[in-house]
């Protein structure tokens, strides 16, 4: 049981298991922004182009609806709930874009900060002083 243990708290505690842990609270809160701006903003404008019907709406009825009656059973409305399916397509690619651009921006700091430490670092006026006192001597030696 002991090694159990400890392998297991080795597991856990790879760096790996760590990113994953915070990437997937990090991705459940960003999913609710974007889910938010899908529902909140952008639908509510893109039903005012529908003429205020929402994709939601949107639906092809194959059979309708029967309400029950004395000796009949109800009958549900069989449709084809096209609307459901734009939506779920619209919240897709507004789901792909806000990941895409999410990227995009930590790619650049990364490629930033990458390039920051791949840059020498500028010397300081003692080390440019000695740099100077190092050049003279090697003239000197050189005549």
């Amino acid at each position: 049981m002991g090694k159990f243990l400890s392998d297991f708290k080795k597991f856990a505690m790879q760096g790996n298991i760590i990113d994953l842990a915070v990437g997937v609270i990090i991705g459940g809160a960003f999913g609710k922004i974007v889910t938010s701006l899908v529902n909140d903003i952008i639908m509510p404008c893109i039903s005012l182009a529908t003429g205020g019907a929402g994709f939601t709406n949107m639906k092809y009825v194959i059979t309708k609806a029967v309400p029950a009656s004395p000796g009949v059973d109800a009958v549900e409305e069989v449709a084809l709930n096209y609307g459901m399916f734009i939506q779920n397509i619209v919240d897709f690619f507004i789901i792909a874009i806000s990941i895409f651009v999410a990227l995009r921006v930590i790619m650049k700091f990364k490629k930033k900060e990458v390039e920051e430490a791949a840059a020498p670092p500028e010397p300081s006026a003692e080390e440019k002083t000695l740099i100077e006192i190092r050049d003279l001597l090697k003239q000197q030696c050189n005549k």
